[in-house]
């Protein structure tokens, strides 16, 4: 969907449904140029090119504004590839300062965000909104199993019982993401013989459906199948929509996905 102020971005059908305010974010919309045009939401880590951090603050805003997130504040980690967790309370904010891979709020102040540029985004969230977590999951972390790491946190702040909403967003998909062995080997020892490890016509390397991937780990966590939505977006192939880290050797912008507490 596309905001009155030109961004474009996804929603989760389930999570829309239970009135969680969130999205997933394109690269459309926002007022950064070059290789980070336009929504760009975080720099390359290394990269010789650099966005302006002042055009990436506002591009934040601009996102914030569109999903109905603009009057809380903004909680971001420095992402490191595993499976830890932040908890963000009243008294927090996080600000690329410390490292994990997942946050969970209960504020109704906070706005969560995970930055990706072809590693998937999972958003979570209570049944009745009031608790929400966003997870970022390469195939590191899917390996590392942070989406049951985050799950897991709901539950015992909430209750076992709770019912829990699931949202995969865009990300790189199975015909773009090729690996090593090595990476093939990870998913084969996780996963078994339902790793999702595929060789596609002509292909010489193994490829890896981490959506795939992640929507077992929520099935064997006990999550309900109509609580867990999916897309059949590709970072790597919809040029026009996203970033990716892959398709541009590492000089591209990010996107991010955001929620907030009911």
């Amino acid at each position: 969907m596309t905001a009155d102020n030109g961004v474009a971005f996804y929603q989760s059908p389930l999570l829309a449904h239970a009135g969680v305010p969130h999205g997933f974010s394109t690269r459309i919309g926002g007022i950064s140029d070059g290789p980070f045009t336009s929504l760009n939401l975080g720099n390359p880590n290394g990269a010789p090119v650099q966005d302006d951090v002042s055009k990436i603050d506002r591009n934040y805003q601009l996102l914030a504004a569109a999903t109905g997130l603009g009057d809380r504040r903004l909680c971001r980690t420095h992402q490191v590839h595993g499976c830890g967790l932040s908890v963000v309370s009243s008294t927090l904010t996080f600000d690329n300062s410390e490292k994990a891979d997942a946050l969970l709020t209960a504020d109704r102040g906070a706005m969560l965000s995970i930055r990706v540029a072809d590693c998937v985004p999972v958003l979570l969230a209570t049944g009745d909104g009031q608790t929400v977590a966003a997870v970022h999951a390469g195939w590191r972390g899917v390996i590392a199993n942070a989406v049951g790491v985050a799950v897991g946190a709901i539950r015992q702040r909430v209750g076992q019982d709770v019912r829990i909403l699931a949202a995969i967003g865009p990300s790189i998909s199975t015909a773009s993401f090729e690996v090593g062995p090595e990476v093939a080997d990870a998913f084969a020892r996780t996963f078994g013989p339902l790793a999702h490890v595929v060789y596609p016509p002509g292909a010489t390397k193994p490829h890896v459906d981490l959506r795939t991937a992640l929507w077992l780990q929520l099935m064997e966590l006990g999550i309900a199948e109509d609580a867990v939505d999916t897309n059949d977006r590709c970072t790597v192939r919809d040029v026009d929509e996203f970033f990716s880290h892959r398709r541009d050797n590492g000089v591209t912008g990010r996107m991010a996905a955001v929620i907030g507490v009911k």
